[in-house]
């Protein structure tokens, strides 16, 4: 199995990134926090971790060894599939959904998208003595202040001028301000992009004659 890989990084795309390992191009899905941490030209080191199928062989990739050591407890528990595990990981911090897990907050779990009351529930109920908290961040206020930064590097890093991501991540905010407070970085990198996506066809069909 591939624990981890090393290389230049060949490409970084909104779910996913290319590795250029020795000649070969690996692609690995991961959160949007570790997409950007990754830059296009320099190297890096991904964890990684296997999802084997009978038609498909599947890498994920984390920062850290203990998001890939979270996202696979949450992926054995029954109807999480590596989506969700990363979409998990994406709203949460390792030591959140431990801290979650112990202590039986389904609504920390109901919080990420495609995940509703009954399977929050089931969550918490499976991973109770799987995932205890060892001390590490949490997604307190402090931490959760960060997921500008993070969007801002997803958005430089898809090629956006670091000014243009500026005003787009203050409007996306507006126009959604619940998703300021759940700091959900792959929610408001979606929003994000969806109104300058917006913005260019409005751009574009004003400069036609």
């Amino acid at each position: 199995m591939i624990s981890s890989l090393r290389g230049d990084v060949a490409h970084v795309g909104l779910h996913s990134a290319v590795l250029d390992i020795h000649g070969v191009g690996m692609l690995v899905h991961a959160t949007p926090q570790t997409l950007a941490g990754l830059v296009p030209g320099q190297p890096a080191l991904v964890h990684t971790s296997m999802i084997v199928r009978e038609d498909s062989m599947t890498l994920y990739g984390f920062a850290d060894v203990e998001q890939r050591t979270v996202f696979e407890t949450l992926i054995g528990v029954s109807g999480v599939g590596p989506r969700l595990g990363l979409a998990v990981l994406a709203v949460h911090s390792p030591e959140a959904i431990r801290i979650a897990a112990s202590s039986g907050d389904d609504k920390a779990f109901s919080k990420v998208p495609g995940i509703g009351p009954k399977g929050a529930r089931r969550i918490v109920l499976e991973l109770a003595d799987k995932l205890v908290p060892i001390g590490g961040p949490t997604d307190s206020p402090a931490a959760q202040s960060g997921w500008r930064s993070q969007v801002l590097l997803a958005m430089t890093g898809l090629g956006w001028s670091e000014k243009d991501a500026e005003v787009a991540i203050d409007q996306a905010v507006k126009n959604e301000p619940d998703t300021a407070d759940t700091g959900n970085v792959a929610e408001i990198l979606r929003l994000t992009l969806r109104l300058l996506g917006q913005d260019g066809a409005r751009a574009g069909s004003r400069t036609k004659v």
